[in-house]
């Protein structure tokens, strides 16, 4: 992982341009801050958004509102909610989400969260 130096800075979310993802079905919008391989995004699933893939890299996901189910390639699924939160290193557990009634998330990835043997 190279080095990130952020200096204080604060983020007024509404000013982020959004990029549009479909999914197999729904759409996620982004709203993305890159400092060097970390990156936080703001992250809004449609209603009856489906993953398009299945995603081996990490994730810190903290679930501002809404709900969706993150699915493992195992076969488990796991329901997260407003206030919860998951966490996840690259490589260890391919997964990926669905949104019934759509969700804001908070997701946090990079470098940091590679998987140690």
């Amino acid at each position: 992982m190279e080095a990130v130096n952020i200096p204080f800075q604060l983020t007024h979310w509404e000013t982020i341009p959004a990029t549009s993802h479909p999914g197999d079905t729904g759409f996620a919008l982004w709203k993305t801050l890159q400092f060097g391989d970390l990156r936080i995004r703001m992250v809004e699933y449609s209603a009856g958004y489906k993953a398009d893939h299945w995603c081996t890299k990490g994730h810190i996901i903290y679930c501002i509102s809404g709900e969706m189910i993150t699915e493992l390639q195992d076969g488990s699924k796991h329901l997260l909610s407003t206030g919860m939160s998951y966490e996840v290193s690259d490589d260890l557990s391919s997964h990926r989400s669905f949104s019934e009634n759509g969700v804001r998330l908070l997701i946090i990835d990079g470098g940091f969260l590679k998987a140690h043997p």
